[in-house]
This record gives structure tokens, sequence and C-alpha cells, in this order.
């Protein structure tokens, strides 16, 4: 059995021992969704911050269930986190790459707004294009790494606060209208969810311009998150 990646803070203290006073760290989720949101989680550590919480992974490595015990946790160990969201509508209209630089932009604007100084400090983005800065007015001083939400474990806080976050919103979303099985897929792409799609017709939570032949949609919202 291959063994799950541990993140680590390593790539953290590095940016400390170069002298930042704090680090952020970002991640996004719901990009490949064919429904709701695309989510933007934020966070902020500082010198102080402590060994991980024991079982923190990248979000794609963990359980439905374990991903929700995690989640108060890593809000908990974090100095500071916000979710941004750009809604399925804005997809349409914007395209998903402009949308998590909208996304970000929210989530950093939130997490500013929370009194935090954040202009200058380095923010850790996983993956290797920059959606990022130009959203944000090259507040923070973007560094992209590929795999950071496996290694990093700041980012893999972000990751899980942000899958938290949207999968909550999901399962609302589902109460409200539940004829998509959107608790389960979270409005990810599956036989049933097509189907679903082909006998109603496509809500307003859906990315229209992700479907074709589709009819008229119904609404649905999510909250920015911050804390």
């Amino acid at each position: 059995m291959v063994p799950v990646p541990v993140p680590s803070l390593r790539a953290e203290r590095e940016l400390f021992d170069g002298g930042a006073p704090i680090v952020l760290a970002c991640d996004e989720v719901g990009r490949g969704a064919l429904a709701g949101p695309v989510s933007v989680g934020l966070v902020l550590i500082d010198a102080s911050v402590r060994r991980m919480p024991a079982g923190l992974r990248d979000s794609k490595l963990m359980s439905e269930p374990r991903r929700e015990a995690m989640a108060p946790r890593a809000t908990a160990w974090v100095r500071g986190w916000a979710v941004g969201e750009a809604s399925a509508a804005e997809i349409d209209e914007l395209g998903i790459m402009a949308c998590l630089g909208l996304a970000g932009a929210r989530a950093f604007a939130a997490l500013a707004a929370a009194e935090h100084e954040l202009d200058g400090a380095p923010l850790i983005l996983d993956g290797n294009y920059d959606w990022l800065s130009r959203s944000i007015e090259h507040r923070a001083r973007v560094v992209t790494r590929i795999k950071a939400d496996r290694d990093c474990a700041s980012v893999a806080a972000a990751s899980v606060i942000a899958k938290v976050h949207r999968d909550g919103g999901m399962r609302r979303a589902h109460d409200a209208t539940p004829l998509y099985a959107w608790n389960e897929n979270k409005g990810y792409s599956s036989a049933a969810h097509f189907a679903a799609i082909d006998e109603h017709g496509p809500s307003e939570l859906h990315r229209a311009t992700w479907l074709h032949d589709r009819s008229e949609p119904a609404p649905a919202l999510f909250e920015l998150g911050v804390g």
C-alpha cells in the first residue's frame, strides 16, 4: 500500500526564517464541478505556529467524515482564515479562471477586514499557475508550489476548510432542491447527476455553459465564510 503523503511546515518555516512575520496559504475546491460555486480557502499563520493537527492532509486524501472532523481543528490551528466563492452564474459569465481569482480576492478581502495586515506577505498557492496576484492587486507575494496541498500543512488546512465549507453549502442546496443528490455528489459529475439534469433540467446552481441543451434554471445561494 502506498503511504498517504504527510504535509509539514518546512516551506512555511523557510519563509519565516527569511523574515516573513506571517505566511498566507491558499487552495481552491470545486473547479471541476458541474454545479455550485468555486471556493477558495485562505489561511494565515505566524511564526508562533505549532505542530499541525494530527491527521491533517490534503482534503482530497481524506474521507468526508475525517474532513468534517478536521475542519474545526484546522480553523483553530491557524491565526486567521476565510473562504471566498464565485457563483455558477459568475462562472458562466466570466469563465472559471477569472472566477478563481474573484473567489480568491473575496477571501483575501474578508481576511484583511478581520483586522489582519496582509500586504506584502508571502502566499503559498497550490499549483504552478498564479491565478491570484492580479485579482488581489499584487498585495501579497504569491509563491506557486506544485502539490502544496499535499506537502504544506498550511495549504492542506486551507484545502480542508474550503472543502468542508463548500460541501456544507451543497448539502443545504440539496435540502432546498433535492433533485440532483448534491448531498452525495457535491455538484460533481456522476451518471445519476446527469440523469437528474436530463429529467428535471438544470437549476440555477448549475454552470449552464458547462452543459448542453439544458432548460431554464431555478435559484440557489451560497455565503462567504471567515474566521
